[in-house]
């Protein structure tokens, strides 16, 4: 019980610390200034990801790192051309096992870091450097979708962490995750349709309809639970804990942003489709 106190303890010192910076380079800050901030987040991730594909190959995460980089520098720079964005989507992963081909080491494992090395800048990267791409897209409007996206992934959790704690009592997937629980899925779908909701009448007033909010919600609830999954499995089938402990009370970068993964996109997606190219 201890141990769960003063890990709450340090989860909401860090938040009390991230929350209003993250605000301020939303709102306050010029457009880069937030970029700046996901940037080396979005590296810090890609390289930890790559610790599970390559952790006796410190070489091989500086190079997926760097691959990481230029594609996030290059989706950020041009974000409304989609010749970029193709180009990266078909390019990394086809760069990938030519790179692990020229740096082969051990046969035994060679294809998992092939895959690792294409999998890592367009699974982490990209998806947070969304986040940027809808604050610099769409001003005030895209700082309120970058905020919701955030949202949707953290407040989310801590709604199926205190539901899980105070009523789990069924098993979600034991396989993969052996503390999670129906019970604090539940509660997670519910805190996430509840920040849609608040973002639809407040800080996305008019341009956020309540009826969209609600449908983003259950979709961002769902599969941002199942992206935290995802990541609960990379690291149980590889023997990892936590992706790492730069993140006081959360671990690595990586645990931090499973599920914000899954609700940049689906919140980018929702913003093109609805809004446009050039804002609501």
């Amino acid at each position: 019980m201890a141990g769960r106190v003063s890990n709450l303890a340090l989860r909401l010192a860090t938040a009390a610390v991230g929350v209003p910076v993250i605000l301020a380079l939303l709102y306050l800050a010029p457009a880069w200034a937030f970029y700046a901030l996901v940037f080396p987040v979005a590296l810090v991730g890609v390289y930890e990801l790559l610790g599970m594909t390559h952790p006796d190959d410190a070489v091989g995460r500086v190079i997926g790192v760097a691959i990481a980089a230029l594609a996030s520098l290059a989706v950020y720079a041009f974000p409304n051309d989609p010749r970029v964005l193709l180009t990266v989507l078909t390019l990394v992963p086809v760069a990938a096992p030519i790179i692990t081909l020229g740096r082969l080491g051990a046969m035994e494992t060679a294809a998992l870091r092939a895959c690792g090395l294409g999998f890592a800048p367009l699974f982490v990267a990209l998806p947070l450097t969304l986040l940027a791409v809808l604050r610099a897209s769409y001003g005030y409007a895209g700082a309120g979708a970058a905020l919701l996206a955030l949202g949707l992934g953290w407040f989310a959790d801590t709604a199926a962490y205190f539901a899980g704690r105070f009523l789990g009592r069924h098993k979600l997937y034991e396989a993969v995750s052996p503390n999670k629980t129906v019970e604090g899925a539940v509660g997670g779908l519910l805190g996430s349709v509840l920040w849609a909701t608040l973002a639809s009448l407040s800080y996305l007033r008019g341009v956020l309809p309540p009826s969209h909010a609600v449908a983003l919600g259950l979709l961002a609830g769902t599969f941002g639970q199942a992206g935290d999954l995802g990541e609960s499995m990379l690291k149980r089938s590889t023997g990892i804990k936590d992706s790492g402990a730069i993140v006081p009370g959360h671990g690595g970068i990586l645990d931090r942003v499973d599920a914000v993964i899954v609700t940049a996109v689906l919140v980018f997606l929702y913003a093109r489709w609805t809004w446009g190219p050039s804002g609501p």
